[in-house]
C-alpha cells in the first residue's frame, strides 16, 4: 500500500537521518507538535499522516467563518482527502492487506 503512507523516506532522503529532520522541526512549534507522535511500527503515523490530518483540521475551521470564499476551497481540498481515503481503503482491500484499512484520515 503506497497512495497515502509512504512513510518519511522521501524526507530522510533529502535530509540524511531521522534525527536531523526531528531537530529542524523542533525550530518550529507547529512542526514540533506534529513530529512528535511520529513512529515507524505499522500501525503508527507517518510525518505525511500528521500533515494531513492538521491541513484536515485547518480545513475543518474554514467552515465557521461566514461570508468568505475560504470555505469553498476547503471544500474541495476535503474532497480530495475524501477520495485519497477511498482510494487508500481499496488499495488495501485489493492488496489483502486489511489490517492497515483504518489508517486513513479522518475528515471530521
Amino acid at each position: 500500500v503506497s497512495t497515502q503512507s509512504t512513510g518519511s523516506s522521501g524526507i530522510n532522503a533529502e535530509y540524511g537521518d531521522r534525527e536531523e529532520v526531528r531537530r529542524i522541526c523542533e525550530r518550529f512549534g507547529a512542526y514540533k507538535d506534529l513530529y512528535n507522535g511520529v513512529g515507524d511500527g505499522p500501525n503508527d503515523k507517518t510525518l505525511e499522516d500528521k500533515f494531513f490530518e492538521e491541513e484536515v483540521k485547518m480545513l475543518g475551521l474554514s467552515f465557521e467563518q461566514q461570508f468568505h470564499f475560504g470555505v469553498f476551497y476547503a471544500f474541495v481540498k476535503l474532497k480530495e482527502q475524501e477520495n485519497r481515503n477511498i482510494v487508500w481503503i481499496a488499495e488495501c482491500i485489493a492488496q489483502k492487506n486489511k489490517n492497515k484499512i483504518d489508517n486513513y484520515i479522518p475528515l471530521f
